[in-house]
């Protein structure tokens, strides 16, 4: 039986966390409309299915993390299937200068959750939610929040299903993709 082990890493280990592919491609995207109280989402079939890469863009990679935020209140999660990689979660909090974090001191912010294209579907991405859930729990945090975009369906629908609320959407803020909204996810923790 194959065993899944989720373990916290050192900072140091961002170059190897960053070999997982966090790319992705879609044939839908999604559309957000304001409710009263909420957001409701409709998937919309796009009319040619893309790829994304965010690793593209160098800043974004993870190995180069420790020259955009101060990394002292980061945690690297990952996840291996019989000792080969198989995903992995970034995980911050208190940190000056990461807009998302609100200046709070009592939020963790998912900021990368990657899990192996052989990997997805097999409750990877669960483990490492959890764990990011109980790292943030063990640093005095209230509430987890993930960023992703309306054309990101599968991240989407897999902040829903373990309990993320849409808080928050942003339209318009990436310069580079202009057709693309943030969607701001939240999830409360309770603490022991």
């Amino acid at each position: 039986m194959e065993v899944l082990e989720i373990r916290e890493e050192p900072i140091s280990s961002l170059a190897t966390y960053g070999e997982v592919s966090i790319a992705f491609s879609t044939e839908t995207v999604l559309d957000v409309t304001d409710t009263t109280d909420d957001f409701a989402l409709t998937e919309r079939p796009l009319d040619a299915p893309f790829a994304k890469d965010y690793d593209a863009f160098p800043a974004e990679h993870p190995s180069n993390l420790a020259a955009r935020f101060d990394l002292t209140n980061a945690g690297v999660l990952a996840a291996l299937r019989d000792g080969r990689r198989v995903g992995g979660a970034i995980v911050l909090y208190d940190t000056p200068g990461v807009d998302l974090l609100e200046g709070r001191t009592d939020l963790v912010l998912l900021l990368d959750l990657r899990v192996d294209t052989s990997e997805r579907g097999r409750d990877v991405g669960t483990a490492l939610f959890r764990a990011a859930e109980d790292w943030g729990r063990a640093h005095g945090c209230r509430e987890l929040k993930v960023e992703t975009q309306n054309v990101n369906v599968a991240a989407c629908r897999f902040y829903e299903r373990v309990g993320c609320r849409l808080g928050k959407v942003n339209r318009g803020v990436y310069r580079e993709f202009p057709d693309e909204d943030q969607l701001l996810w939240f999830r409360d923790l309770v603490l022991p």
